[in-house]
């Protein structure tokens, strides 16, 4: 492999996440291991848009708000503007006069129109908190493009450099200001809603902009895999534990499978052999491009492992399920099908399991800022070692886009270390949800926030767990079973028992926060 070339492979975000991969038109590093996208609706065949409403167009109106292209300097060029795409639904809001609520999606590493029917969380509580639905579009993503066009927007490093988490939730305020402003619902509470990549910018938001948003629910938001702060091997850790509960046989199997991989492919016509075995559209250059993709197939599974069909049980059922005497990479290729589908032939590349304009976006965000390490050692995961380097990493980043990452400005401005003591002094109102099979799970901020109580609802051995810090206000909701931002998805006749408690116990937290800030109101205006 070419160790100067850097790809990224995402998961969809951030995203992941799953979360961060770089992207290039040529190979990856040998040495680095595959970030996952961070996004909260995965590969479409997990969930097709069909299966939502089909009249929730009808209910939504597009706006375009003047945006700022640079809130923090005072150059000339600072104050180019762009028009930047937002959403709103205002079938259930109870007006202004009443203060009714608003809750604002935030968007993140793709536009927003799979959000506005992905997103069931806000629409099936509309009604009852007769509150007005804002979704508000990440800049450089969608409709949202500064410079006029995307091919000038991403020209080159200048034009990237206003492409960053900071000016992304300062938009979102000066769109949510200038919302309440125009409707004359200035006391009108705000919840900021975000998933994956877009849960950590709810979060940052309501630590940045406390005065604008009354409280958060950050969903799946690894706000803590930066620096050291999470084990580089935490995602696929978890990704291995997944399939490993699912059945040890497919967990071996898969073990075992890369290096048979490389044995096959060392052979006379070897990559020629794998090609026809996996039905590859084209032939393999190399057997990277072979085990990127059943990488990518795996993490794929897992991070979004929910319910009804858990893709993790469908994999392995494929795997195991295969005829009496198959062969290894047989095995492997049978749970391909049974995950994707039985098609003609399979494209390698990671643009068919993401839109492009994600994949371009999230790697330059993850080459600047957004940079997750995630990596792996010598046995101990199920896939071969892929160890994060953050040399290697910043030079081919530098490379790419001619400017070098900032690995540690995510805990610099955000903070992430000693973060239990940084949040029992001054925040408040944040919900951090975490499905505990979500491989990002492991860089959410459950693990950190000081537990004042704790209840356990028991649902066929799968525990719930509320976790209240020492404010009572700083929350993190685990479902042992849950997956990447399931919670946030609409609601199903199919949800187990434990997700629809999930989501109620954030509804019973977002209506304490706005009842609590009802009464400060009236006291203050009375």
């Amino acid at each position: 492999m070419n160790s100067s070339s850097l790809k990224v492979l995402l998961h969809w975000p951030i995203s992941i996440l799953a979360l961060v991969i770089f992207f290039s038109t040529t190979c990856v590093s040998a040495t680095q291991p595959h970030l996952l996208r961070l996004g909260v609706l995965g590969r479409t065949f997990l969930r097709e848009p069909a299966t939502f409403s089909e009249s929730v167009s009808e209910e939504f109106q597009t706006f375009y708000y003047n945006q700022t292209l640079d809130h923090f300097n005072y150059r000339p060029e600072s104050y180019i503007t762009f028009q930047q795409r937002y959403v709103v639904n205002f079938k259930y809001w109870g007006g202004a006069n009443a203060s009714a609520p608003i809750f604002a999606y935030l968007g993140a590493e793709a536009d927003l129109d799979y959000d506005l029917s992905g997103i069931g969380f806000l629409t099936d509580n509309a009604h009852q908190f007769k509150a007005l639905l804002v979704y508000i579009e990440h800049r450089y993503y969608g409709k949202s493009i500064p410079f006029g066009s995307r091919e000038e927007a991403f020209k080159n490093a200048s034009t990237l450099g206003y492409f960053n988490s900071a000016q992304a939730i300062a938009d979102y305020a000066e769109v949510l200001i200038y919302i309440k402003k125009k409707l004359l619902a200035e006391n009108s509470p705000v919840i900021v809603v975000g998933a994956s990549y877009g849960g950590m910018l709810a979060s940052w938001f309501r630590l940045k902009y406390p005065h604008v948003a009354l409280g958060a629910l950050a969903s799946s938001a690894p706000i803590l895999y930066f620096d050291d702060i999470t084990p580089h091997n935490g995602y696929f850790s978890i990704v291995t534990k997944d399939f490993r509960e699912a059945s040890e046989s497919c967990y071996k199997t898969i073990s075992e499978s890369w290096s048979e991989i490389d044995r096959v492919a060392s052979e006379p016509n070897g990559l020629s052999i794998l090609s026809k075995k996996f039905r590859i559209c084209g032939q393999l250059n190399n057997s990277d491009e072979l085990k990127d993709f059943l990488e990518r197939t795996y993490s794929i599974a897992a991070q979004y492992d929910a319910p009804p069909s858990y893709p993790v049980t469908v994999v392995c059922g494929g795997i195991d399920g295969a005829p009496e005497g198959s062969d290894i990479l047989s095995r492997i290729f049978a749970g391909v099908v049974a995950f994707r589908g039985n098609m003609s032939c399979y494209y390698t590349s990671n643009t068919t399991d993401y839109p492009i304009e994600t994949i371009q976006g999230w790697g330059w965000q993850t080459c600047s800022e957004i940079v997750i390490p995630i990596g792996r050692g010598v046995n101990d995961t199920m896939f071969p070692p892929a160890p994060f380097n953050l040399t290697t990493f910043s030079q081919d980043c530098t490379s790419l886009y001619g400017v070098a990452p900032r690995p540690h400005w995510i805990t610099t401005y955000y903070r992430g270390h000693d973060i239990e003591l940084i949040l029992r002094r001054f925040a408040s109102n944040i919900i951090f949800s975490n499905g505990l099979r979500d491989p990002y799970s492991i860089g959410g901020n459950w693990k950190h926030i000081d537990t004042f109580f704790c209840f356990c609802f028991c649902f066929s051995r799968v525990v719930y767990m509320v976790l209240k810090n020492i404010s009572n206000s700083v929350l993190a909701i685990l479902t042992v079973n849950g997956s990447h931002c399931l919670d946030l998805l609409p609601a199903a006749s199919t949800d187990p028992k434990w997700l629809v408690m999930q989501r109620k116990a954030e509804v019973e937290i977002i209506e304490g926060w706005i009842a609590q800030y009802y009464v400060d109101l009236h006291a203050i205006t009375k």
